[in-house]
């Protein structure tokens, strides 16, 4: 029978919660931020008509959306994904790629808003309109979720070292399987199996 593992200190309950719980919350996030830059970031602020063709001649709001935020929160969501299987140097540099992506998702924001305005400007003065452009909910969702999700990569670059690690207790210091040792067989199996038919010296045998 095998002996029990011994029960986790509340430093290590402590830490398994907070890991988790940190997790989740930088998935959401980047997921998020992923749909988010998928979205028209701005909406035209013009009347109907005027606002129709500049939607129109932006590729039906393709121009409008924030391609490098969902890049770059891919890229954060691949490092959470490599810092929940590995250990040590790899998982903090893992979780360094997380915040570094992070910060720059939020960046790419920021740049964009201006960008995006400009290009709405500009359709708007070849078609004679006024008006300008304003955010949407999702531009919103994608600066919330980034800088949600750079909190998040930042706290498992000082907390990583003391996060619970996925299945180093099963490994061998070689990092090799070892075959389960076998017992030696009893006077008493001896004498079973050779009742039964069997040859107990055969080891080819199942």
């Amino acid at each position: 029978m095998a002996d029990p593992q011994p029960a986790p200190s509340p430093p290590q309950r402590t830490a398994a919660r907070g890991f988790g719980l940190t997790t989740l919350v930088a998935l959401a996030a980047g997921t998020l931020c992923a749909v988010a830059g998928t979205r028209a970031a701005v909406e035209v602020d013009a009347d109907g008509q005027a606002a129709a063709m500049v939607t129109a001649g932006t590729g039906q709001g393709d121009a409008l959306t924030m391609p490098l935020v969902t890049s770059l929160a891919l890229v954060a969501l691949a490092a959470w994904g490599v810092l929940l299987v590995t250990r040590r140097v790899v998982r903090r540099c893992a979780a360094v790629l997380a915040l570094l992506a992070s910060l720059g998702l939020v960046a790419a924001a920021l740049v964009a808003l201006g960008d995006l305005r400009a290009t709405v400007e500009d359709a708007l003065a070849q078609v004679g309109a006024t008006g300008g452009a304003s955010v949407t909910g999702w531009y919103l969702a994608a600066v919330a979720g980034g800088v949600v999700l750079a909190v998040a990569a930042g706290l498992a670059v000082w907390r990583v070292p003391g996060w619970p690690e996925m299945g180093s207790r099963y490994d061998s210091p070689t990092g090799e399987e070892r075959p389960a040792p076998t017992e030696p067989e009893s006077a008493l199996d001896l004498w079973k199996a050779m009742d039964e038919g069997h040859d107990p010296t055969d080891r080819t045998a199942p």
